[in-house]
């Protein structure tokens, strides 16, 4: 078994607008860095539509709603917010986006493959269950973990978060969600100034990690190493999703974690070793943010290398 990437056409239509970071290159550059001889055995396929059973595991169907009808029918653009825009595709991107993760716990759940990669965009992490924002329309990584609990019958679903931002929708949405651990890395501080030690969940557990701008390799590993994966071993989860942010790079322009290259690579190991010891190696990973272009493609580059075992 390998490696199965998911991507669609429709996600480089999703249209931000000028000058907006989270833009069509960003998948562009990911999908290139994936074009080398390294990567012949990578399989791929195209994400599905999410359904609205799937999306409303994790949203309401007013949320679900209020976004679709809210999509331009003309070459126009619709702020849900300053940040979180709308344009003709971003509807049909939106849902292929939930329907990646969706698809991808369905090819490892059924032993087709061993892990998934989804290149996929709008991210998910800040949507919380009836609110868009922070680039984000649907959460993809707890409708992920959420359809790996109901459609599959998983008992422990862990969602790791390595964002340089806190995932407050994946937190909103799985707070009280049986057999939910939620694990976050990331800036002390920064958007959307949740994620502290201390929200630790109802039913469902919430591992926060939150480190001071200017974090370095070293230190963050030491972090991961010391607090993170002890919880997640502990924990034990018979299924594993990566929220895979890449933004904690020292090159990003939207936070100020240091974080190397190589240290994607580690991180992804270190999580495929928890997920050989208790979960089957059932892994499905789902970009997040990412913004300097040269550092997304070399950091998406490392983390499939390593889910590809090499």
């Amino acid at each position: 078994m390998t490696t199965l990437l998911f991507t669609h056409p429709v996600c480089l239509q999703h249209d931000t607008g000028d000058y907006h970071p989270e833009c069509a290159d960003r998948i562009k550059a990911v999908l290139a860095a994936l074009e080398s001889e390294e990567f012949m055995m990578l399989l791929r396929d195209e994400a599905p539509h999410a359904t609205m059973e799937q999306l409303m595991r994790a949203h309401p169907l007013s949320h679900i709603d209020y976004v679709l009808d809210s999509v331009p029918t003309s070459d126009s653009h619709h702020h849900l917010d300053p940040d979180t825009i709308l344009s003709r595709y971003s509807g049909e991107a939106a849902l292929r986006s939930a329907g990646a993760g969706i698809a991808a716990v369905d090819a490892v759940a059924k032993g087709e493959v061993r892990n998934c990669f989804c290149a996929v965009r709008p991210p998910g992490h800040h949507a919380e269950r009836d609110n868009a924002m922070g680039f984000c329309f649907f959460s993809n990584a707890a409708i992920a973990a959420l359809h790996a609990r109901d459609a599959h019958g998983y008992k422990r679903v862990a969602v790791v978060d390595i964002d340089v931002h806190h995932g407050n929708g994946t937190q909103h949405i799985l707070w009280d969600e049986p057999g939910m651990l939620y694990a976050s890395t990331h800036q002390e501080h920064a958007f959307p100034n949740t994620g502290l030690m201390e929200e630790t969940g109802g039913e469902g557990i919430m591992v926060n990690v939150p480190l001071p701008a200017g974090t370095n390799s070293d230190d963050y590993r030491m972090a991961f190493t010391d607090i993170l994966l002890p919880r997640l071993r502990e924990f034990a989860p018979d299924f594993l999703i990566i929220s895979a942010g890449f933004d904690a790079h020292a090159a990003d322009p939207l936070a100020h974690l240091r974080l190397t290259t190589a240290d994607f690579g580690w991180i992804t190991r270190q999580l495929l070793q928890v997920a050989e010891e208790t979960a089957g190696n059932r892994v499905v990973s789902i970009l997040e943010g990412g913004y300097d272009l040269r550092a997304l493609a070399a950091s998406a580059r490392e983390h499939v290398r390593a889910l590809m075992g090499m």
